[in-house]
């Protein structure tokens, strides 16, 4: 069977043609994905103005709290897989499905409709002001109601890269940026629908690859594919998930809580618009993160099948492969970010206040970018192979042991260039701290495999 052969091929195939294989699709489809911000920012700072970029930005802890339940389940739910390939348990891996299913439509019927409820208090503790809520409040209500379909989408493309189909992981996901860029257009410049417009492009483009991608699992020609009897929640798989799963959830939802404190500190420092320039500063450094979050995605299904399969050195060098990826990767966005931040803000605003605070703002939070793809490499690794207390230690450390208190002292000395450096410490003292984590583990992890061959590390 040809879907059988290429999962197999994880465990015989020369390690750098495999995760160029596997990391071209999925860093194309993270970098397209990144478009998503970007799009509606750009559309609504030219057309609606610089306030709806600062209510759209008062929606980032929104998206990462909703973010870290999918990634809880995703990412847990296709890392179990991929071990589970590796073992040739596929009976299990099916099963798996099936509970990612379930379980993303369970969370995201009810994460949304609690949200609802209490959607206007709940926005003013992120930092919404009388200014800005009314913007936030359109676009979360639309995306709200979506949930459980942002869910599935996300679910079932970390399920496809797990069984050996990153292409069409990559297809459904520039389908959808394409898509949403073409409804943005529509509905904001040519119905005038605003923020709201926004918000619908992006619904309406995921659900229409969602259908696509649960086309190809009702193909039973597949080696993972939809049939009776796997969406029954089944303890131990859901632990399974849960267990490995719970390293992004943490990790984003310390995302939350931060971007909650540090939406406060901007507006209490720099007014509504510095919530904005944060806005314009993410957006940029996001999509060289997603570089990463998309090599990171083409590691996983490596890593975990050849941990599943105790060929050790392999994983040892899609590992080593990664970081260099990253590095250079990083390196690019540094040298963007230095030479040319007032181009990039100018792509969102033509307020020249917003356009220079949002200048020096992508300087400063891009400072250090060529050590962070090191860190967020790294910790995936540790998740892959299910260490999972490392990993969330790495995970929580740039955001709570770091960022988090300096968010709360620079100011104090500093005021708004308080804020702003906050992140660049943080992102080098996580680094330091990754760095001497796996200098400790590295060693344990290449005397832990007796039966490692060399020529299958190539």
């Amino acid at each position: 069977m040809d879907n059988k052969k290429a999962t197999l091929e994880l465990g015989t195939k020369p390690v750098g043609r495999l995760l160029w294989q596997f990391a071209l699709p999925a860093i194309i489809a993270m970098t397209a994905s990144s478009l998503y911000n970007i799009a509606d920012r750009v559309f609504l700072g030219q057309v609606v103005g610089p306030l709806a970029i600062s209510g759209l930005a008062i929606t980032l802890p929104f998206m990462n709290l909703s973010g870290a339940f999918g990634a809880a389940i995703g990412v847990g739910a296709s890392t179990s897989i991929s071990v589970k390939l590796g073992q040739r348990d596929y009976g299990v891996a099916e099963n798996l499905l099936g509970n990612t299913i379930t379980l993303n439509l369970l969370v995201g019927i009810g994460l949304g409709a609690l949200c609802l409820i209490f959607l206007d208090p709940i926005l003013y503790f992120f930092g919404a002001s009388e200014a800005t809520i009314p913007y936030a409040r359109d676009y979360m209500q639309i995306i709200l109601v979506g949930n459980a379909v942002t869910h599935m989408y996300l679910g079932m493309n970390a399920v496809l890269r797990s069984a050996s189909k990153p292409r069409q992981a990559m297809n459904a996901t520039i389908f959808t940026v394409v898509m949403n860029i073409l409804l943005d257009a529509l509905f904001i410049w040519v119905f005038g629908w605003g923020i709201r417009g926004a918000a619908w492009a992006t619904i309406i483009s995921q659900t229409i690859a969602l259908c696509y991608q649960m086309r190809i699992f009702a193909n039973k020609n597949e080696l993972l594919h939809l049939e009776r009897g796997i969406y029954r929640l089944k303890a131990n798989l859901v632990k399974n998930i849960i267990a490995i799963g719970i390293s992004p959830f943490l990790m984003q939802s310390c995302a939350c809580v931060v971007v909650i404190f540090l939406n406060n500190q901007l507006v209490r420092y720099g007014g509504d618009l510095s919530v904005g320039a944060y806005g314009i500063a993410n957006s940029i450094a996001f999509i060289f993160v997603m570089f990463i979050i998309g090599l990171n995605q083409g590691m996983q299904p490596i890593a975990g099948y050849n941990y599943g399969s105790r060929q050790i050195d392999r994983l040892v060098r899609v590992y080593h492969l990664s970081v260099m990826a990253a590095t250079a990767i990083m390196a690019v966005g540094w040298l963007i970010a230095m030479f040319v931040p007032h181009l990039c803000a100018r792509m969102f605003t033509t307020d020249p206040t917003l356009i220079d605070m949002s200048a020096r703002a992508i300087r400063i939070m891009m400072l250090v970018f060529p050590f962070v793809g090191y860190q967020i490499v790294t910790t995936n690794l540790f998740q892959c192979i299910g260490m999972v207390k490392i990993s969330i230690f790495l995970s929580l450390s740039r955001q709570m042991l770091f960022l988090l208190p300096l968010i709360g002292v620079l100011p104090l000395f500093w005021g708004i260039g308080g804020v702003w450096y906050a992140m660049p410490i943080s992102d080098f003292m996580a680094t330091i701290a990754t760095f001497v984590i796996m200098k400790i583990y590295i060693s344990k992890l290449k005397n832990s495999n007796p039966v490692a061959t060399n020529n299958h590390g190539q």
